[in-house]
């Protein structure tokens, strides 16, 4: 049996997370010693974009946790043990995570990500509205800007198509004016609307 079919059976066609039905698929969880069933769980497209720090952490959203933290299953327990860390200024979620035991080996599974150590901040490409970018998002320079190293000018108002986000710096995205690849400050540009 498909590792994906086995996980749909085991959550019974639902988020293991927050029982939701939407968007399933399945998601390895990071670190896992072993790429099997025990490492990997099968999450909505919500649970997934807020668990890769794609969405903003909604705490009402987690509360489902609650109940699937009891799970028998190693990478729920231990996806739970990492999004309770992640929420820990909410009392609800230091209680739950009072409460929540892991086995030593799970611990240090769970510690690998780092979860534990950060605050729950999830930080964005975002354009200078404060609207968030995507990979493959429109954009509108709101500045003219001369490229370093070269003689192309980029006025003001320039539609920059298919942008790609610049992973280690959110300040920044990569796109193609005149047919030259340049980076563009997230500052001096707005998303297009579709």
């Amino acid at each position: 049996m498909q590792l994906s079919a086995l996980l749909a059976k085991r959550s019974d066609g639902k988020c293991e997370l927050c029982s939701s039905s939407d968007g399933l698929s399945p998601y390895d969880v990071a670190f896992a010693p072993h790429a099997d069933a025990d490492g990997t769980i099968f999450i909505c497209s919500t649970c997934l974009a807020q668990i890769d720090k794609k969405e903003e952490l909604n705490a009402t959203h987690w509360r489902c946790l609650e109940s699937s933290m009891w799970s028998e299953v190693p990478a729920i327990k231990v996806t739970s043990w990492r999004m309770l860390n992640r929420l820990k200024e909410h009392s609800w979620a230091s209680d739950q995570l009072d409460m929540l035991y892991l086995e030593e080996d799970m611990l240090v599974w769970a510690k690998a990500a780092g979860d534990h150590e950060n605050d729950a901040a999830v930080v964005l490409h975002r354009d200078s509205n404060g609207h968030v970018l995507q990979n493959g998002d429109a954009v509108v320079l709101t500045k003219s800007l001369d490229v370093k190293g070269s003689t192309l000018n980029a006025r003001m108002g320039t539609v920059v198509r298919n942008i790609r986000l610049v992973a280690d710096n959110t300040d920044q995205i990569e796109g193609r004016i005149e047919g030259q690849q340049i980076v563009i400050l997230t500052q001096y540009v707005r998303r297009q609307n579709s």
